[in-house]
């Protein structure tokens, strides 16, 4: 067995570019003959991803695992909170949950989450010649010190070294690295071997001075300065993407609400990336547009994110988007929003209730303590019956009349998943991913109105965007400088190779 060479890449703030960055190396190193693994201790997020020993971990750390070569396990994301509200949410660990927490009580909790966060770590740095670990938000939240497994906490414990990323594109990224390394621990600040700054833009001349400075100031390299890169798509961890790209032959209106508790947004990726789709999401308080499609994403909490839709005026617009011939699709939490009744007689979600539907289909779902996790492969029942694969994540079971004319037959049982509509209006599925496949993709653009739709494989995409962001890496980073950071083994090595382009 072999110990592997750890990297931790923290950021100054969230969404700073620390999965983007772990994604990119992963990619690097995978080209250079390196096994590498990504892991990350602690995760909060409502994308999340099945994975191959039938658990689930966060979307960033499934496409990091797609980076690094790799099935998503969950051994690399041991740790998986989602919020169900501002201060609670479930608790995941090695892929399921096992309790619904309170902040204050995750908080004497965490001790037993550390211990499953070592176990994991343990089993990755035995299997591969380099772990790269991603922290969580800042390591410099003052009030989240004490007990941490996300950032310093976890690299104190297995004595491992860290780069910082910054994000320039929203200013003050001096300050918010010095700020950083200001607070913390001495013994923390001398982990932390160097800064990349991320999504820069402009004459990287005029950034020279700020970087002597800051290696002056802090006595620590400026590891590299990475582009902005324009276009650059990777599955979200949490956060909502732009979707208003212009996009001249755009065919099909799409709009999608934006829920207090979405989760699982990326099943739109496909639709907000093709180019004949305008898609819009519609958050509070807007205005809901005309639309030929409307989708229901996931959610983590359906019967308050039910409430904020009809707060919102979303089942009157819904209603008339039927009556006049506009389509339908609900995934997951929106698939069980559309039935007659709503029950959570556990209270797994808030409150034991029930309450009643958008009354869209003749069908009502039960929650049950069990939740559904695993890979699917089927075929919608559409004309063709072409391919969907995706995941299902969910502690629903939805029973009813409606589910006899079923949106997809999935697994070799033919087992009958959602339902498709007699009016052919409405499809309902709990696949996750019912958009990813290219020829699901185009079968339900054809049933929203786009018969000659463009082919778009999100899969290829990913890739692709998998290596541009790698070639950006080679090019942008000081490789023997971020060998050091390794210290002596695979990855230091295979950075250092005559390959590795580099600055100088």
């Amino acid at each position: 067995m072999r110990q592997a060479r750890t990297l931790m890449v923290q950021g100054t703030t969230s969404d700073a570019g620390k999965s983007t960055l772990v994604a990119g190396l992963a990619r690097l190193l995978k080209r250079r003959g390196v096994q590498v693994a990504p892991f990350k201790p602690q995760n909060m997020a409502l994308n999340s991803a099945v994975t191959v020993d039938g658990g689930e971990i966060g979307r960033a750390q499934a496409l990091q695992a797609i980076a690094a070569g790799l099935e998503p396990h969950t051994d690399m994301n041991p740790v998986l909170l989602k919020p169900s509200s501002d201060i609670g949410a479930q608790v995941i660990i090695h892929g399921h949950p096992v309790a619904n927490l309170s902040a204050r009580d995750y908080h004497d909790y965490k001790p037993r989450a550390m211990a499953a966060v070592l176990e994991s770590y343990g089993r990755l740095a035995d299997a591969y010649e380099a772990v790269l670990v991603e922290g969580a938000g800042s390591p410099a939240e003052i009030n989240l010190r004490d007990r941490d497994i996300a950032n310093m906490g976890f690299a104190e414990e297995v004595d491992c070294p860290v780069i910082l990323v910054a994000d320039i594109d929203r200013g003050g990224v001096f300050a918010h690295l010095v700020g950083t390394l200001e607070l913390l621990s001495p013994s923390e600040q001398a982990r932390v071997k160097g800064f990349v700054i991320n999504r820069f833009r402009g004459d990287i001349g005029l950034l020279q001075s700020g970087l002597d400075w800051l290696e002056a100031r802090t006595g620590r390299p400026v590891l590299g300065v990475l582009p902005y890169l324009h276009g650059l798509f990777l599955d979200a961890e949490d956060a909502l993407a732009d979707a208003r790209a212009e996009k001249g032959e755009a065919r099909l209106r799409v709009v999608a609400p934006v829920y207090p508790r979405i989760s699982n947004h990326t099943d739109l990726d496909a639709l907000r990336l093709h180019p004949q789709v305008d898609f819009s999401w519609v958050g509070p308080g807007q205005a809901i547009p005309p639309a030929d499609l409307i989708v229901l994403p996931g959610s983590k909490a359906v019967q308050a994110d039910l409430a904020w839709l009809r707060a919102q005026g979303w089942d009157e617009a819904l209603r008339r988007h039927l009556r006049y011939g506009g389509k339908l699709v609900a995934i997951c939490g929106g698939y069980q929003m559309l039935g007659r009744q709503l029950h959570d007689p556990l209270g797994l979600e808030g409150r034991p209730a029930s309450v009643a539907g958008l009354g869209l289909i003749d069908a009502e779902t039960v929650l049950e303590a069990e939740k559904q996790l695993v890979n699917v492969t089927g075929t919608l029942q559409l004309p063709g019956q072409p391919t969907v694969q995706g995941y299902e994540i969910h502690m629903g079971v939805t029973r009813g009349p409606a589910l006899e004319q079923p949106s997809a037959l999935l697994g070799s049982t033919l087992r009958a998943d959602g339902v498709l509509s007699a009016d052919g209006q409405i499809l309902g599925t709990y696949v996750h991913g019912v958009f990813d496949h290219p020829d699901a993709l185009a079968a339900l653009l054809a049933w929203a109105g786009v018969n000659d739709a463009v082919r778009v494989d999100l899969s290829a995409r990913r890739e692709a965007d998998l290596d541009r962001l790698a070639d950006s890496l080679e090019t942008s980073l000081h490789l023997d400088r971020l060998a050091d950071c390794f210290g002596p083994g695979a990855a230091s090595s295979a950075l250092r190779t005559s390959s590795a382009t580099g600055l100088p």
